[in-house]
């Protein structure tokens, strides 16, 4: 119910913008997480943004990423700008939903590839 984009290869100096944007009848999207993982490392946390407007970031990841969200249309997105060789992993965005449906659960995307080169 959620899916990424953005991602891609690029050198070091560079920005992307991910998105992730969650799916479904008449769904309601009330959080999201921004994570990372790099080959042979822990998931590691980037950002969180609710619905209220309430963000927090990593600490060695908040001068150079932003994440920001479009609630009405159920998009969240993660601006990465100075992007480093070690901001190289796969990006996923996990997040709360409500559906009529199936009420209030957590999901994940499967993630998008950012690969930065030096």
């Amino acid at each position: 119910q959620l899916v990424e984009s953005g991602g891609g290869l690029l050198q070091a100096g560079g920005s992307l913008r991910l998105s992730c944007a969650a799916y479904g009848h008449a769904l309601i999207l009330k959080d999201v997480a921004w994570y990372r993982q790099a080959p042979g490392k822990q998931r590691e946390l980037v950002a969180t943004i609710t619905n209220e407007g309430s963000m927090t970031y990593a600490d060695t990841l908040k001068e150079r990423f932003t994440i920001s969200g479009d609630f009405p249309t159920n998009t969240v997105y993660l601006q990465m700008n100075s992007l480093r060789p070690e901001d190289t992993a796969v990006y996923h965005c996990s997040g709360n939903v409500w559906s009529p449906t199936r009420g209030p659960e957590g999901v994940w995307g499967l993630g998008t590839q950012v690969t930065v080169s030096s």
